[in-house]
């Protein structure tokens, strides 16, 4: 009995890069895995079919996540990590703002609260600021990774 809970809480958790997949009409059932890292995708079905059931295809899906992650260098977390710039400064959450002179700085925090802040480019230099906003940003991400 205490196995049959443990098998219906994992069931209906929401695990991390993984998603279920019912399609009737296709007759497709199984958990789809996708592990995003510096830009690349890496991704892979696991059938209820193939693999035993709708828990050990799960469990066989997050085990090949886990060990893809650790081949790949990424850091296994249930939280969201960006790891790809969409700003020209090539640094996640880190923007250079050139009408308003200054490096913009974003984080979510532990709550899942978007925080914000500058630094002027007048007060400290290009270069200077620059640094210093880099320096906010990787505080901030180690304080929520670290939570």
């Amino acid at each position: 009995m205490a196995e049959e809970k443990k098998e219906q809480k994992m069931l209906l958790e929401k695990h991390k890069d993984i998603a279920r997949i019912d399609q009737e009409i296709k007759r497709t059932h199984g958990w789809y895995v996708r592990v995003r890292f510096h830009g690349k995708t890496h991704s892979k079905f696991f059938s209820d079919g193939k693999c035993g059931g709708r828990y050990s295809s799960l469990l066989a899906a997050v085990a090949w996540r886990d060990q893809t992650e650790k081949k790949l260098g990424k850091v296994r977390s249930d939280k969201h990590i960006v790891t790809v710039s969409n700003t020209s400064t090539g640094v996640v959450g880190v923007r250079l703002n050139d009408i308003l002179s200054r490096y913009e700085v974003s984080w979510v925090n532990n709550e899942g609260k978007q925080g914000k802040t500058s630094v002027s480019v007048r007060k400290h230099g290009k270069e200077s600021a620059f640094k210093r906003a880099c320096e906010i940003r990787q505080q901030k991400e180690a304080q929520r990774l670290n939570q």
